[in-house]
């Protein structure tokens, strides 16, 4: 029997291009998606497309950071988080608005905008291929797709009302090209504060640069302006697997073995999570270029 699209999958099509040829009109052909060229690509079982080819990147999360992040993010500890996106989004999007979030991870910030905005559609983009089997589920109007964001992405030009950059890399050349004009960018990053108990006893934890909001700015100004940003910061109460999870969901996750997380005593019963959220508005193109 030939395999059915995800319902939002099937939705999402005539947001994508093909990544080969760049031309529109995927559609269903068997199991795969297929162009009018000719250039086919997989639909895993688990309802995600796999549009990258070539060399894949390596830097995606394993499926043991998958499993913690998802105990992790069912605990609702980062909820004020998801929250103050999901108010961004809302507060700049029409209810029939596309979102589209790079670096989806499991989906839990596409979720909750989805869910403040009924008649939206969403579709999220991501290397972990693990990630992307709990993406494909977050939500009923939710699509996901493989892709690398260093990569131009795979969507027609201004396609979408939002697009969502939660903890996750940036392209802000691709992100102003498939923005609409009055769409809004959201970027999510920590701040120098965030987890500091643990980088304090988890001597291999990520630091984060202090230079890091000077680099977004520099990054970010030629195509966006700031319109608003909003400081989240707040005390988590951990237990302990909920603090090995946040390890074990993180970067630092790479660098640390469970002898490494075993042999660093009491973990901290207790976090500061402090991050900015920022919307962004596409400049506008000069005369002439």
């Amino acid at each position: 029997m030939p395999m059915s699209l995800p319902p939002a999958l099937d939705l999402s099509l005539d947001l994508l291009r093909c990544p080969t040829c760049r031309t529109p009109g995927l559609h269903r052909d068997r199991g795969a998606l297929r162009c009018p060229a000719g250039h086919s690509f997989d639909i895993a079982r688990h309802g995600y497309a796999g549009l990258l080819t070539g060399a894949r990147a390596t830097s995606g999360d394993d499926a043991a950071m998958v499993q913690a992040r998802e105990r992790f993010l069912s605990t609702d500890t980062y909820a004020p988080i998801r929250k103050a996106v999901a108010r961004l989004a809302a507060d700049s999007a029409p209810e029939r608005a596309t979102v589209v979030d790079v670096g989806c991870g499991t989906g839990y910030y596409l979720a909750g905008v989805l869910d403040q905005l009924p008649g939206a559609r969403g579709l999220g983009l991501d290397t972990s291929v693990r990630a992307l089997r709990s993406a494909a589920r977050a939500h009923e109007r939710a699509a996901a797709v493989a892709w690398d964001v260093f990569r131009p992405l795979p969507l027609a030009d201004g396609m979408a009302e939002v697009v969502l950059d939660v903890f996750a890399p940036r392209n802000p050349v691709e992100f102003h090209r498939v923005l609409r004009p009055t769409g809004r960018l959201i970027v999510v990053r920590p701040t120098g504060r965030h987890l500091a108990e643990l980088r304090g006893r988890v001597s291999a934890m990520v630091t984060i640069d202090p230079a890091k909001e000077q680099r977004l700015h520099r990054a970010m100004d030629p195509h966006f302006e700031a319109t608003v940003t909003e400081q989240i910061e707040y005390t988590a109460q951990l237990t302990r697997q909920e603090t090995l999870d946040l390890v074990g969901m993180t970067p630092s996750a790479r660098h640390l073995s469970r002898a490494d997380l075993a042999d660093t005593g009491r973990l901290p019963d207790h976090v500061t999570v402090a991050v900015l959220a920022t919307a962004y508005r596409p400049r506008r193109p000069q005369a002439g270029t």
